[in-house]
């Protein structure tokens, strides 16, 4: 399993944690997203889709998590359709020195951009593992000439939030 730890105020937009996740995960903010919180679809609308959505912009995280809910999910990519299950662990009074977000544990890379959704992931990591596999060298070249399925950096993890504004 690919996993995050994120610490993140609870005064966070939905946008600005989209972005946190973008960067915790290793992705580039390339297609649309959406969270699934208790029966409602918040995102930026497309002015072109035939979704259905809240507008994320101004919403803040503690705004939605209203009563009892502590888990919702965050989808991304509607092409590759990954669903990240986000699980609040824990609420502590705010600090309000500290407005950031910041990954402080996780485990496996995040799959490439656009590799095909779960299917595709497992494909990919089988044709760059077998030097004898008919796309070991085009996959090698696509992800930019190494990828560890295993390898997760904590420090990039978190250059890439600072960067996203997360």
């Amino acid at each position: 399993m690919i996993w995050r730890r994120l610490l993140v105020p609870t005064t966070i937009t939905l946008p600005k944690l989209h972005r946190a996740i973008q960067g915790a995960m290793g992705w580039t903010n390339s297609h649309l997203h959406q969270f699934h919180i208790d029966a409602e679809q918040y995102g930026e609308p497309d002015p072109y889709g035939d979704m259905t959505l809240i507008d994320e912009k101004g919403i803040k995280l503690s705004s939605v998590l209203a009563g009892n809910i502590r888990e919702f999910v965050y989808e991304y990519d509607f092409g590759d359709d990954w669903l990240h299950r986000v699980v609040v662990e824990n609420v502590q009074d705010a600090n309000p020195a500290w407005k950031g977000s910041l990954c402080v544990a996780g485990q496996r890379a995040c799959p490439p951009e656009d590799v095909g959704g779960i299917p595709g992931y497992g494909e990919f990591v089988n044709a760059i593992a077998d030097p004898k596999h008919e796309q070991h060298i085009d996959m090698l070249r696509w992800v930019g000439g190494a990828f560890d399925p295993e390898g997760f950096d904590i420090n990039s993890a978190n250059l890439r939030i600072r960067r996203l504004k997360g």
